[in-house]
């Protein structure tokens, strides 16, 4: 069962489609599946999977993989025996900090507070991770460090901690986009087919800065005429995402300096996600702008991924997993955050320099076949193919500290001699097994071994 507390529709945002990827994935790796959502359903299946609204807990499910508040919503989840999957790829509880700034103090630290307190009850019940990069890894470990989850029973299961926690980014569809609808070029009013397009393929967020970019644009268009920035994400597919203070101040941005309609296009819906490729095979660029923050540092752009499929340059801001990424791999250019003047640099030193756009370009299409689902959802699938329960969620004396992650435990002492190396032997082949009791011996004839050559 993979179940998400994003809308399963024709226009689905980043939570719904990395869980119908899921779905997909894990249906052509032979699996049982069905896709579950706690907010809405409008769209059917495709054959391989189920479609529909969490309504129950069935009886004889192996795996739950889960996403955001479905086991606050579905606390029977966690109450069964089943595997959960925890997908960790949205720390919302930081993006809360800038959406939650317009509401009261109260109301504030309340909706912070709760994000976070979500999270700690899915970290303290999950049995695998996924997280969308090692930044974001690191993370998530001291996270699940604070609540106890990392200690002697994770840690000797795997000392890597990759069996609790392993990387699984956004990713993109092997098959290159189609064009399946009319999109921009010629279609929306006010852009040509010979225009250079801006395309922001996501939407307005208050952790965003389009501002920047529309004064950006606002210096481009004084000698380059011809370009033309489109927001491509409107109202959001799911209507409990409210409307962002951020959107209503971009539009009266470009409203003042006179860009509306010209050089600066508002889509006010939420493009159908099959038809996502027509719009970006109608840019020329791909852009994302951000404030300096923390949410920045530890966010995954998922949009990006989508330029990379489509094979458009990108220029971003600097400072996030992507920054590092563009930078490195030639596929656009990075600035500063809210910086204006080196933003419209950025963007002019492609709209002029065609042969500067097709390099990046070609780059981008490079890259973008590391991101390809079928290769970065393999810990998933590998995960299903032999799922078990986490070590210590499974053990008595574990499950008493995790029930008190903020309470010294008093150690017990271990016995002396040769019943005490019994009994501690006893205790590796009941937790682990004759792998375990050997790797442990091999450590203790290494640290003898070590000793006596000092």
């Amino acid at each position: 069962m993979v179940a998400t507390a994003d809308v399963l529709g024709a226009s689905m945002a980043g939570p719904a489609i990395r869980a119908w990827q899921f779905a997909s994935a894990l249906a052509d790796d032979g699996h049982d599946v069905s896709l579950l959502s706690t907010a809405g359903c409008t769209r059917a299946g495709d054959g391989r999977f189920e479609v529909g609204m969490l309504t129950d807990v069935p009886a004889g499910v192996d795996v739950w993989v889960v996403q955001g508040s479905v086991l606050q919503n579905v606390p029977a989840i966690a109450e069964s025996h089943a595997c959960v999957v925890v997908d960790l790829y949205d720390p919302y509880h930081l993006e809360n900090l800038e959406l939650s700034r317009d509401r009261s103090h109260r109301d504030r630290m309340a909706v912070v507070h709760n994000a976070t307190a979500i999270l700690n009850r899915a970290m303290r019940r999950g049995d695998f991770f996924l997280t969308a990069s090692e930044k974001q890894r690191d993370f998530w470990i001291g996270a699940l460090a604070s609540l106890g989850r990392v200690n002697a029973l994770t840690y000797d299961a795997d000392p890597s901690l990759r069996s609790l926690l392993d990387l699984v980014p956004f990713g993109v569809a092997a098959e290159p986009p189609v064009r399946t609808v009319p999109a921009l070029r010629g279609v929306m009013p006010g852009i040509g087919t010979d225009d250079v397009v801006l395309l922001w393929g996501g939407g307005l967020y208050n952790w965003f800065d389009p501002q920047t970019l529309v004064r950006a644009v606002d210096e481009v268009r004084q000698t380059r005429d011809d370009v033309r920035l489109v927001f491509l994400g409107g109202k959001h597919p799911n209507p409990a995402v409210p409307a962002m203070r951020t959107a209503a101040e971009t539009r009266e941005l470009s409203d003042a300096l006179g860009l509306t309609g010209k050089h600066v296009f508002f889509n006010e819906g939420w493009v159908p996600y099959d038809d996502r490729g027509s719009y970006l095979l109608d840019a020329d660029i791909g852009v994302s702008t951000h404030l300096d923050h923390v949410e920045t540092a530890f966010s995954f752009r998922t949009r990006i991924l989508d330029y990379l499929w489509a094979g458009l340059p990108v220029v971003a801001t600097g400072g996030d997993v992507f920054g590092e990424v563009i930078s490195d791999s030639g596929i656009g250019r990075t600035v500063p955050a809210e910086d204006a003047e080196a933003l419209a640099v950025a963007l002019l030193s492609l709209i002029d320099d065609v042969d500067a756009r097709k390099a990046c370009a070609e780059a981008s299409l490079a890259l973008s076949q590391a991101y390809r689902w079928d290769r970065v959802l393999a810990p998933l699938l590998e995960y299903c193919r032999n799922p078990h329960r986490a070590p210590d969620l499974l053990d008595e004396v574990a499950q008493f500290n995790l029930s008190r992650p903020f309470d010294p435990v008093r150690a017990p002492t271990p016995e002396a001699g040769w019943r005490g190396e019994v009994a501690l032997a006893k205790q590796y082949l009941d937790k682990g097994g004759a792998g375990l009791l050997a790797r442990r011996l091999a450590n203790r004839a290494g640290k003898l071994a070590r000793g006596q050559r000092s």
